[in-house]
């Protein structure tokens, strides 16, 4: 079982990025693969839980400790696999995810991929108390955004931040930005688009 990995970003995807550890590349699906960076020099440590199935082996990364437990608190859910835990982990409203859970939202809940009426209920349940017994940094983590990294701005700065990740440069980054400020708020993958066919 592994805990941690430290090495080199050699690659980041939309849903994956790879860690270069000693000339082993490492598949790590992760939340937001675009907080990551390609860098050949900068040595990364990313968290890691493994998940064994009959038919497959993957690895889950995370930014730290504590994304790492709360990512376990919610698979221990009934009805609550990997894949939809790190899409819960995904969605940048963190303080509106504590919310509903402490408040028996289930509707909220409900609007993460996989996750139905029946599920939502059962996370409230299962970590109701959990959640009120979070540690400060857990509770950090969890904590809304600031204005600037919420909403339309979070899938425009995600956006860049894929493009310096593909390797643009930063005069290329900042030149594509003022174009799609101009447009109308749309996806991180939207935007992705959009710039890419600007850039070429």
């Amino acid at each position: 079982m592994y805990e941690y990995l430290t090495g080199l970003v050699t690659m980041v995807e939309p849903r994956y990025i790879v860690i270069d550890v000693n000339g082993i590349g490492y598949r790590l699906l992760v939340a937001n693969p675009y907080r990551y960076h390609v860098d050949h020099k900068k040595v990364v440590k990313v968290f890691v839980y493994q998940a064994v199935r009959d038919d497959d082996i993957s690895l889950f990364g995370f930014n730290d400790q504590d994304e790492k437990n709360l990512f376990l608190q919610l698979i221990n859910v009934s009805g609550i696999g990997p894949k939809s835990a790190l899409a819960i982990l995904a969605n940048p409203d963190h303080e509106g995810l504590i919310n509903a859970i402490a408040n028996d939202d289930v509707k909220y809940l409900t609007k993460f991929p996989g996750i139905g009426k029946k599920t939502a209920s059962q996370i409230c349940l299962d970590l109701k108390d959990k959640i009120s017994n979070l540690t400060a940094n857990e509770t950090d983590l969890l904590k809304p955004l600031s204005v600037t990294e919420t909403s339309v701005n979070r899938d425009l700065n995600d956006a860049l931040e894929a493009l310096t990740a593909l390797g643009y440069k930063e005069r290329e980054v900042k030149r594509i930005k003022k174009e799609l400020e101009k447009e109308e708020p749309v996806s991180t993958e939207e935007y992705l688009r959009h710039a890419l066919r600007l850039l070429n």
